[in-house]
């Protein structure tokens, strides 16, 4: 049993090693140690000071690109789209300066933005789903083509949304048809006050291509709490409107956002068929994935599909392609006689 004086020896060695350390601190060794502690702290102030100076420099070199590509926008986009009718279909709600940035730039490329839609919540909302099952029952009347029988509730709402959108009077291809005036009125209104849909300004002239714009996903706060992930049920809606837009116009852009978990783009790059049939622009919250939106949307009418932005499996920038002029002739049934004023 260790008995009471050796516990005594022990306090008395750790107050003796106390008492010398405070003196040796406070005498030989107090201006070596205080002299490292001010050489680490002048490195560290130097070392923090090359790095904001670094970070200064990379940040001008940025935006001067930015400004760069920002001021050559319009001549890359000089005549891309030329005559081009293109709707503009938000995916939920955006940030609207980078709606008016895509616009901007469309309009550099010769096109006019004939519809602003955005999908509301009871577009994918699961508690609406025998809401929007009742609706397709009466939109299906109007539809022509009619989706296939395995397309289910989304496919037929989004085929709807599109044609609404590009079905132009048979004998007046500047004037959108009574079809899909009906059906726009249909998915934008409802008696229950829960429309999918909402239009910025009435509809009159139906589109040629389309932009859809993707939600940018939420950044995570911390690394504790990650980006939540879109539930299946919302990826499966919004990719049933890229592949309606891609299959019922004359071409189709996913416009995204950044990409990582819960970004839309990386859902069509895991799957090899939308991979090669949608094309995609990633960063548009950035100018030069808003330059990008109007070439990638020439070269998908043009037939070639792409992935554009600077994350993996993607291109930084669409090639250039030059369109034909748009063919806008009356397209009227076999049999029937033109009547007058809609010829050529």
């Amino acid at each position: 049993m260790i008995d009471f004086r050796y516990h005594i020896v022990s306090l008395i060695s750790v107050f003796l090693a106390l008492a010398v350390g405070i003196a040796l601190g406070a005498g030989p060794l107090k201006e070596t140690i205080g002299d490292t502690l001010t050489g680490q702290v002048e490195q560290l102030r130097g070392e923090k000071d090359a790095l904001r100076a670094e970070l200064d420099t990379t940040s001008s070199d940025l935006q001067d690109a930015e400004t760069y590509i920002d001021a050559a926008g319009p001549q890359l986009l000089d005549g891309t789209l030329t005559d081009r009718r293109v709707a503009v279909v938000a995916l939920g709600e955006v940030d609207e300066s980078i709606r008016t940035a895509i616009d901007a730039r469309l309009t550099q490329a010769g096109a006019s933005v004939t519809a602003h839609v955005t999908l509301t919540e009871t577009w994918m909302d699961p508690d609406a789903r025998t809401f929007r099952q009742a609706l397709v029952g009466q939109l299906l009347t109007y539809l022509d083509p009619v989706p296939a029988d395995d397309a289910g509730v989304e496919g037929e709402l989004a085929s709807a949304l599109v044609q609404a959108l590009v079905t132009s009077d048979p004998t007046n291809p500047d004037v959108l048809s009574d079809d899909a005036s009906v059906l726009l009125q249909l998915l934008s209104s409802s008696e229950s006050d829960s429309p999918l849909v909402t239009v910025a300004d009435e509809v009159t002239v139906p589109a040629d291509a389309i932009v859809v714009i993707g939600v940018p996903r939420e950044e995570p706060t911390t690394e504790a709490t990650p980006s939540p992930e879109l539930s299946e049920s919302t990826v499966e809606a919004q990719l049933a409107v890229l592949s309606a837009a891609q299959e019922l116009s004359s071409g189709a852009v996913l416009a995204d956002g950044p990409r990582g978990e819960g970004s839309l783009t990386d859902a069509v790059l895991a799957d090899q068929d939308l991979a090669a049939t949608i094309t995609t622009v990633s960063g548009t919250a950035i100018v030069t994935g808003q330059v990008n939106v109007p070439l990638a949307l020439a070269g998908r009418i043009a037939g070639t599909n792409g992935h554009y932005g600077f994350g993996d499996d993607e291109t930084p920038l669409p090639a250039a392609v030059v369109l034909p002029p748009v063919d806008r002739t009356p397209r009227l049934p076999e049999g029937t006689e033109p009547t007058a004023g809609t010829e050529g």
